[in-house]
């Protein structure tokens, strides 16, 4: 797993800034929500997320080189692969459930049409196996 050396960053150096140098990046964090949903291909995730292509290709590559992800060829020629949290990546459904309830709370306009909609914690999607 790649780590960030504290020395290495800028300004005020902690554990946070560290984690958002691994996960901090706008589509990583909606690549690994869908992983957590179920989609293990490119193309789920990509319709999942609704980033264009190259930018789901860079952040999983850099989601596995972080440790975040593991992938596993599914097809030879040309090759496919699927993905799955690792452990790293299973401990973030506690940070996707704060920024969700967050997000419900106090990025979604009060008069939002979908708003009323029932979000389940990732955490508990994956305990109950209901992705």
């Amino acid at each position: 797993m790649t780590a960030v050396p504290l020395s290495e960053l800028p300004g005020r150096p902690c554990p946070i800034a560290a984690a958002l140098e691994l996960v901090g990046e706008r589509w990583a964090l909606l690549v690994v929500r869908e992983i957590a949903l179920g989609a293990d291909r490119f193309s789920d995730i990509v319709a999942g997320t609704g980033a264009p292509r190259d930018r789901i290709a860079a952040r999983l590559k850099a989601l596995e080189a972080a440790g975040v992800i593991a992938r596993t060829p599914y097809r030879d020629g040309p090759v496919r692969y699927s993905y799955r949290l690792t452990e790293s990546g299973e401990a973030l459904l506690p940070v996707l459930d704060a920024l969700l309830e967050w997000g419900k709370r106090h990025a979604v306009a009060a008069d939002d049409p979908d708003r009323p909609r029932r979000y389940r914690p990732m955490s508990e999607m994956r305990a109950k196996g209901s992705r």
